[in-house]
């Protein structure tokens, strides 16, 4: 234990940046979200011991414990409200092309065909009528799996 002491107080800043840097590795390793927050107070904590670098060890603890509890009661108050401003898990990048527009790549016949949508081509399957003409603007309505439902895409008054 000793070590660890004279460390924290011969560098403090950098016994805080690896406690942050070890609890975003957990993070990354398990992607519960929940560890975000520590390593984020430890980051923190970590920062303010540069500032200040003879705030005693005991002091930081507290002050670490502290800003956990703060950040971690507000990122989870504040997290819900994102997500269901965005309508979707960040984490999924599939839902987020629900809204995006593309062109059809190639004639929809019988309701199936493929689209191109955010730079890449999918197979989709057409919501509603059973053709489309290639080039056509769809717009994505759902997703499942790797399969776009797409619909003809609202054309802006005044265009043909």
């Amino acid at each position: 234990m000793q070590p660890v002491l004279d460390l924290y107080g011969t560098h403090p800043f950098w016994v805080w940046a690896g406690v942050a840097a070890a609890l975003l590795a957990l993070e990354v390793a398990s992607g519960s979200g929940w560890l975000l927050w520590p390593a984020a107070s430890a980051g923190f904590v970590g920062v303010i011991a540069l500032v200040l670098p003879q705030i005693p060890a005991p002091l930081a603890i507290l002050l670490f414990a502290g800003v956990t509890i703060v950040s971690t009661l507000a990122g989870r108050r504040l997290t819900p409200r994102f997500l269901q401003s965005h309508g979707h898990d960040i984490n999924d990048p599939h839902a987020r092309l629900i809204g995006r527009e593309g062109k059809a790549v190639s004639a929809f016949s019988g309701r199936e065909g493929r689209v191109f949508v955010d730079g890449k081509e999918w197979p989709a399957a057409l919501e509603a009528g059973d053709t489309l003409a290639a080039g056509a603007p769809v717009q994505v309505t759902a997703v499942s799996g790797a399969r776009l439902t797409v619909r003809p895409a609202p054309r802006p008054p005044g265009t043909p």
